[in-house]
């Protein structure tokens, strides 16, 4: 059962970041490193982080790896060190067939986690009943985060029907909608109004390539005669496992424009900087294959990681995204969060290596 001060935290929405994995030059696991990007987001002023999600690379889960559990570990310690009154959501990527899943499900739990963020990617030969039986089984052992993964990085494109049932069962309290699609971000706001749970799930976005607007959005349905409305609470974000004391500051003159009834023309405007440098960060040229590369560059770049490595060597750079990185860095100063990173980086790292 999910903790009622997770709950409200969640409903309220708050900024989650993807949390990436660091390794050393040799592929190993770079646990110094691991345990300080945690710290860094904790400090940042996240509600949140997500491990063992696509941003931690999905290989983690590989028999030649074996990291899953051990950096879904690590985080758990991190965050239990955090100190003061604010809830910090711990949510727990989950990935692979039925079993599998409840294996994650389980270990994520009894390791403190709050929430699961369920993949369906990879499982193509399963209908769309079969995903819902999934998940209905996986509900059991931990509370559900939804997840809409777009096609481009191993998703697949789901029914506004399969939604409509999704949102039916019971113990799911978010849905992350990630196609980076307007009519299938559509398709999960329209199944969750019309949802007798509608109030019980929080909508998040995990469209990198539109999350000023996303988060600005409130959606309103005609429910068998009367309206009602959905707003995207906040954002479970690869995006923001960068430049992440920044994404927080937005995220706040967010929250205060949600509260009047005319949007600023600058958030407008923030929108569309974001987006072109999570164009370059994600890779978007190239069908987003730099995307895990490219978030790892920029936290090199900062000193938050000894380099961009993968687990898989092939995983890199595209040809030209180094500098497409350098003209946003230099185009939209006002997005990255250098200074605050810089004047933290030695204690993050003074806790990371206790």
């Amino acid at each position: 059962m999910l903790k009622h001060e997770m709950k409200e935290l969640l409903y309220e929405g708050t900024v989650i970041p993807a949390h990436p994995l660091a390794l050393n030059a040799d592929r190993t696991l770079d646990e110094d490193s691991q345990r300080a990007l945690t710290r860094y987001y904790m400090d940042a002023g996240a509600g949140g982080i997500a491990v063992g999600v696509h941003t931690t690379q999905f290989e983690i889960r590989n028999q030649e790896f074996n990291l899953y559990e051990k950096v879904l570990a690590m985080a758990a310690e991190e965050a239990e060190m955090k100190t003061g009154s604010t809830p910090f959501i711990k949510v727990a990527g989950i990935a692979g067939p039925t079993q599998q899943s409840i294996r994650e499900a389980k270990f994520a739990a009894g390791t403190g986690f709050d929430l699961g963020l369920v993949s369906m990617g990879g499982l193509t030969d399963l209908t769309e009943e079969q995903h819902l039986n999934r998940i209905k089984e996986i509900a059991e052992h931990i509370p559900v985060f939804g997840f809409y993964l777009q096609p481009a990085v191993g998703g697949r494109v789901f029914s506004y029907d399969f939604w409509r049932e999704f949102a039916d069962i019971e113990n799911v309290h978010a849905i992350k909608m990630a196609p980076f699609n307007r009519y299938q971000t559509l398709d999960v706001a329209r199944a969750v109004c019309h949802s007798s749970r509608a109030d019980q799930i929080a909508l998040y976005t995990g469209n990198d390539d539109n999350i000023v607007i996303d988060l600005l959005t409130t959606f309103s349905f005609n429910v068998n005669g009367s309206i009602v409305e959905k707003q995207i609470a906040g954002g479970l974000l690869g995006q923001w496992s960068i430049w992440t004391k920044i994404a927080v500051e937005l995220f706040g003159r967010i929250k205060e424009a949600r509260k009047t009834a005319s949007i600023p023309s600058e958030l407008l405007l923030l929108n569309q900087q974001v987006t072109d440098a999570n164009a370059a960060v994600f890779d978007a040229a190239n069908g987003f294959k730099g995307c895990i590369a490219g978030i790892n560059e920029v936290l090199s770049r900062q000193g938050l990681l000894k380099g961009r490595w993968c687990l898989l060597p092939d995983e890199e750079l595209s040809p030209g995204q180094g500098e497409e990185i350098t003209r946003v860095y230099r185009d939209y100063p006002q997005l990255n969060d250098d200074a605050f990173v810089a004047g933290h980086l030695e204690k993050w790292k003074a806790i990371g290596s206790m």
